[in-house]
């Protein structure tokens, strides 16, 4: 068992301040020098678009875009650093780009750019995970992703226009992969004596006050009987 799993350090507070201050400095950039960035997003099947890979999830159409995934962004970032400390990096740096590889792969000729296919990431990894880890803290968050999030299942379809469903379902089928082959420290769960495979009845010192029907045995103990000595005092007289 890992002695720092599920403890709280920097990386909790400090990656998600750096994903969402990310993409809000790129966007006040575009904003003050009247730029338009969206041509670094991920185009399909063409080679110039793959610089999208590494750029689209900072490129935001408009405020509402930014805001929309800025605040599933950090909750998710603070869960995956926190929950999934040793395994955190790796799932956030390599599941962003092999899900921007399969929208360039899979995806509309269109520019497809925002942060939400690394939400759908995060999302994804965070639910699988927790289920796979069959450990009851990591079930509950995946409750909790679910309960939060679980809407966001429709969008990985193309129920909405103007909307990266390519990107959502590049997200959330990598997430589901890096669920089954990532390996994480999980906490053993405390067991008590009773819960043991070696576990004997006769050989619990609480159970055998109790006799088969479950009634209380009561143990009289014996005292040592008490020896009292005795002693005498002479005093010699000093008379003659």
């Amino acid at each position: 068992m890992s002695s720092d799993s599920f403890k709280f350090s920097n990386a909790v507070v400090l990656a998600p301040l750096v994903a969402v201050l990310s993409i809000w400095i790129v966007f006040w950039v575009e904003v003050k020098f009247g730029i338009n960035l969206n041509d670094y997003g991920v185009y399909p099947r063409r080679i110039s678009g793959l610089k999208g890979v590494f750029f689209s999830p900072f490129i935001h159409g408009s405020i509402a875009h930014l805001y929309n995934n800025t605040i599933p962004l950090a909750v998710l970032t603070a869960f995956l650093f926190y929950f999934y400390q040793n395994a955190a990096l790796r799932v956030l740096v390599f599941g962003t780009l092999v899900s921007g590889l399969l929208t360039w792969v899979i995806a509309r000729p269109s520019y497809h750019i925002g942060a939400s296919g690394v939400i759908y990431l995060l999302a994804s990894f965070i639910f699988f995970k927790g289920i796979l880890a069959k450990h009851y803290r990591l079930v509950a968050l995946s409750l909790i992703v679910v309960f939060i999030y679980g809407s966001m299942i429709w969008y990985i379809f193309p129920v909405k226009d103007g909307i990266s469903w390519e990107g959502h379902l590049a997200g959330f089928a990598t997430g589901l992969v890096l669920a089954f082959i990532t390996k994480v420290r999980v906490p053993e769960v405390r067991k008590y004596d009773w819960e043991r495979e070696d576990y004997k009845e006769e050989e619990d010192p609480f159970l055998q006050h109790f006799d088969e029907d479950g009634n209380f045995i009561e143990t009289v103990t014996e005292e040592p009987e008490e020896q009292i000595e005795i002693k005498y005092h002479y005093k010699k007289s000093t008379e003659e």
